[in-house]
C-alpha cells in the first residue's frame, strides 16, 4: 500500500496532434516525477491499451493510438522497452489495433504486441481463487495502463480498474462472465482484486474524447478535453466519477474498491495540477439501462465455454496452476 498521499494529476487537453499530445503528456506526468520516476533504462513495459473492438473504429470505443505512440515514444526516451499486450473479447489484439488505426505506430517504433492467450496462468487472489491472470502482463517489469472514458451498459463506467480486465486471457474472461454474471457487484469485487494484483505502475487516462451512451461500443463519442493519471488506480477512477457526476455507488468497480478499502477518499488525494471542481461534467450520457454481466455473452461463445466452465468447477485448480 501507498502510504503518502496519492496524486493525481488533472489537465485540460483537447488535441491528439502529435506535438501538443506530447505536450500535454509532458505537463501531465512532470508533478509525478515524470516517465523516468517509472521507467528504468532496460525495463520491459507493458502498454494496456483497450483494444476493445475492430468494428467502430470511429467511434472511440478504443485507446487512441496517438497516445499510446506518444506514450511509447516516452518509455523510449526514458530507457525503456514498450510493448502492447491485450485480450481483446474477439479476434486477436493485432487485429484489433491494426482495425484501430495501430499499423503506422507499430511498424515506426517496431513495437511487439503480446496476445495475452490462455496458456499460462497464475492464481493471485484469496477471495477469488480461479482468479488467473496472464503471465507475460505479470512478467512486465513495468505496467502501464492506457484506459478511456466510456459508458458501459453493465458496469455503468468503465476506466483504469475495468480496462485491467484485459490482462485476463480470453477464456477466463468468458469463465469469469458466467460465475459472476448475475451480480455486477461481485463482478466489480473481482475487477478490483484483478486491479489488486496487476496493480499497475502508471495510469493515463484517455479523456480527451470518450465515449457516453450505450458502451462499451454501442454509444457515442463525446469531447471531455481531459487527461488524467496516476500511480494509484483506484485514486484515479475514484476522481473520474466525481468529474463526471456519477455517484460512487452506481460504479460497481469505485463500490467495491471502497468496501475492499483500496479505494481513498477525495479528501485524501493530492491534485498537483487541476482540482476535479474544474472540470465537471454535468451531463455525461449513461447507458438508457443496464442489463446483466452475462447478458453480453453470444450464445455461441456460451456453449463453447461450458465445457471449460464445468471443467473449471469439477477438476482441482492444480490442474490450472502455473505451468
Amino acid at each position: 500500500m501507498q502510504h503518502s498521499k496519492p496524486s493525481v494529476s488533472l489537465i485540460r487537453a483537447n488535441s491528439y496532434e502529435k506535438n501538443t499530445l506530447k505536450e500535454s503528456l509532458v505537463t501531465l506526468l512532470e508533478p509525478l516525477g515524470g516517465m523516468a520516476a517509472f521507467v528504468k533504462p532496460g525495463q520491459r513495459v507493458l502498454l494496456k491499451p483497450n483494444l476493445l473492438t475492430s468494428s467502430r473504429p470511429q467511434k472511440e470505443c478504443t485507446t487512441r493510438p496517438e497516445l499510446v505512440y506518444a506514450v511509447a515514444q516516452m518509455v523510449i526516451a526514458a530507457g525503456g522497452k514498450p510493448f502492447l499486450g491485450d485480450s481483446p473479447a474477439f479476434g486477436s489484439a493485432k487485429g484489433v489495433a491494426i482495425a484501430n488505426g495501430y499499423q503506422p505506430l507499430i511498424q515506426e517504433l517496431n513495437l511487439p504486441i503480446v496476445e495475452f492467450h490462455g496458456q499460462r496462468y497464475q492464481t493471485v487472489s484469496e477471495n477469488f481463487n480461479h482468479l488467473l491472470l496472464s503471465k507475460e502482463a505479470i512478467e512486465a517489469d513495468v505496467i502501464i495502463n492506457l484506459p478511456k472514458v466510456k459508458s458501459h451498459s453493465q458496469l455503468t463506467l468503465t476506466l483504469g480498474v475495468k480496462n485491467l480486465f484485459g490482462c485476463v486471457p480470453g477464456k477466463m474472461k468468458a469463465w469469469w462472465h458466467m460465475e459472476v454474471g448475475k451480480d455486477a457487484n461481485r463482478f466489480g469485487e473481482m475487477l478490483v482484486e484483478t486491479a489488486k494484483a496487476i496493480n499497475p505502475d502508471l495510469t493515463i487516462l484517455d479523456g480527451i474524447i470518450g465515449h457516453e451512451g450505450n458502451g462499451p461500443s454501442g454509444g457515442e463519442p463525446r469531447p471531455l478535453g481531459i487527461l488524467a493519471a496516476s500511480s494509484n488506480v483506484f485514486a484515479l477512477d475514484r476522481v473520474m466519477v466525481e468529474i463526471l457526476n456519477v455517484s460512487p455507488r452506481q460504479v460497481p468497480t469505485v463500490t467495491a474498491s471502497q468496501q475492499l478499502g483500496v479505494c481513498p477518499e477525495l479528501t485524501e488525494i493530492d491534485f498537483p495540477n487541476l482540482h476535479p471542481d474544474l472540470l465537471q461534467i454535468k451531463d455525461w450520457q449513461l447507458p438508457d439501462k443496464l442489463m446483466p454481466i452475462d447478458f453480453a455473452m453470444p450464445r455461441v461463445i456460451k456453449s463453447t465455454f461450458k465445457h471449460f466452465y464445468i471443467r473449471f468447477i469439477k477438476e482441482p485448480m492444480s490442474a490450472y496452476g502455473r505451468q
